[in-house]
């Protein structure tokens, strides 16, 4: 019987196309159920790709909100000004790529909600710095991170295999760098409650036990290894200083050394990516 190549669509809207030989009856079969909108699934290259999208997402939320902060504190005022006008523009793009390859309705939905989110926070962070505005940049960069947070585990659950877990851990470790920046300099800008520091303190906790499971991880390259090995040296160093937020007087090794270590940890989930997509 004649055989037909079919496009497959993976569970979340997300479209791939796959050479599978099938019958006219299952072609035509599968049409219509495309068509109601039954047949959706991720196929693992575009799933590995987007959870990668949407964890950086996740570490451009916290990098806003930390350079608006340091720019009040007038700390490393040029360096986080530029990186503040890239990480708006780095930000709206990865929510275009998103909302082009998700036709989930739910995640969509939130996507919007994020974005309502991004043009909020954009329109305060060109203000004067105040307490008040402080506090709302921080509040709106954790609705952006919560909902980016929600985009990734939902790639995470329908993807269903073991690589899309170790990409999304070491993504987040991008965030966590730049949220605990984004903790400590909140803190000496006059946020000086109980949640900042636990919120910071927390942070370099999920740090150090993520990279503990990423050291471990047994389909590691050398590459990789040595890479971590680089980040395992930095952090053991500055950790320390970072536990140190009521004391303070470190702003600008804080900024220097969370980006470093988000700069590594990029190279090794684009490491990572790369690995999986094999």
């Amino acid at each position: 019987m004649k055989r037909l190549w079919k496009r497959v669509i993976v569970t979340l809207g997300v479209v791939g196309i796959l050479a599978v030989p099938v019958t006219a009856e299952e072609a035509a079969a599968q049409t219509a159920a495309q068509q109601q909108g039954k047949v959706n699934a991720l196929v693992k290259k575009d799933a590995i790709k987007l959870i990668d999208i949407a964890g950086k997402q996740r570490m451009l939320s916290q990098r806003i909100a930390k350079d608006y902060l340091y720019i009040g504190k007038k700390v490393a005022v040029d360096k986080a000004s530029r990186q503040l006008k890239a990480s708006l523009k780095e930000f709206k793009e990865g929510q275009t790529k998103l909302g082009e390859m998700i036709n989930d309705p739910e995640i969509k939905n939130l996507l919007a909600f994020v974005n309502l989110s991004l043009s909020e926070l954009e329109g305060i962070v060109q203000k004067p710095f105040s307490l008040d505005n402080a506090q709302l940049v921080l509040d709106l960069s954790e609705s952006m991170l919560e909902g980016s947070q929600y985009v990734v585990d939902s790639l995470k659950k329908i993807a269903n295999v073991k690589e899309s877990q170790i990409i999304a851990r070491s993504g987040k470790q991008r965030m966590l760098a730049q949220r605990i920046a984004k903790y400590y300099i909140a803190y000496q800008a006059g946020i000086k409650d109980k949640n900042t520091i636990d919120q910071m303190k927390a942070a370099v906790k999920e740090f150090s036990e993520n990279h503990k499971v990423l050291m471990e991880n047994k389909d590691n390259t050398a590459t990789i290894n040595q890479k971590l090995a680089q980040v395992d040296k930095l952090w053991k160093i500055v950790y320390k200083f970072y536990l140190n937020i009521e004391k303070g007087g470190l702003p600008f090794i804080v900024f220097t050394s969370t980006d470093d270590i988000t700069r590594k940890m990029n190279e090794i989930t684009e490491l990572y990516v790369a690995l999986y997509n094999q």
